[in-house]
């Protein structure tokens, strides 16, 4: 892969396809025509249900892997135990995927404009654990 093509990839993990699934769209949508950040909602159950899935996060962090690291982002409690114990076992994700601890839309947005910027993933992560930082009002 050249090094044009290395770009970090970001998997998000809700507990609802469609939260995930629609975070994904906003955030990319907000990239612009920027260059393609690989985004992966990795949201629910195989079987459509409420919940989270080894399976369906490991999946989706090999599919937006393109060698320069994989952001993950999650919503809520289970979430965020379901990757850590992914990431401790450590074969089922890429060696170099890394647990971000930030709001998730927000810190979504943050992490794939950085990441269509070009920025390598500690760039990526410190985008969106900044986001825990954003005013609104």
């Amino acid at each position: 892969m050249s090094g044009e093509d290395r770009v970090v990839g970001v998997v998000l993990v809700s507990h609802s396809k469609a939260v995930a699934e629609a975070v994904a769209e906003l955030a990319v949508g907000l990239t612009g025509d920027g260059p393609k950040v690989p985004v992966a909602a990795a949201g629910g159950t195989p079987d459509g249900g409420l919940g989270t899935s080894a399976e369906l996060i490991a999946s989706a962090a090999r599919e937006v892997d393109r060698g320069a690291g994989v952001a993950l982002l999650v919503d809520l409690g289970s979430a965020v135990l379901t990757v850590k114990a992914l990431i401790a076992e450590g074969d089922e994700l890429p060696a170099d995927a890394r647990l971000v601890d930030a709001p998730f839309v927000e810190g979504t947005v943050a992490a794939v404009v950085s990441a269509s910027a070009g920025a390598d993933l500690a760039a990526v992560v410190a985008a969106a654990e900044e986001a825990y930082g954003y005013r609104k009002r």
